[in-house]
């Protein structure tokens, strides 16, 4: 899946390095209701360009597990700064 790497030349793996390095800080550095989206910004910094074949668990469940992710924040982040924003506030 990686072959296009072998072709790369130095100063064409720097910039596919950076590029990515970009990205994941974009992502990492999201906060507040960001940290909920799809990220297809993200994918699209892979070579190979699909659209992904994402399933979506029905609200009950889908929310059960916000409910889930939040509490891992929590206990993964727990000195992280409270964003105190309704979501149609967070712009």
């Amino acid at each position: 899946m990686d072959e296009d790497l072998q072709a790369m030349t130095r100063d064409e793996l720097l910039a596919e390095v950076v590029k990515l390095r970009t990205a994941v800080r974009e992502h990492r550095d999201s906060s507040g209701h960001d940290l909920c989206w799809h990220h297809p910004d993200l994918w699209g910094t892979l070579p190979e360009q699909v659209d992904p074949d994402i399933a979506v668990p029905p609200w009950p469940k889908f929310m059960r597990g916000c409910v889930a992710y939040r509490q891992s924040l929590d206990e993964q982040a727990a000195e992280a700064r409270i964003h105190d924003a309704e979501f149609d506030e967070r712009r």
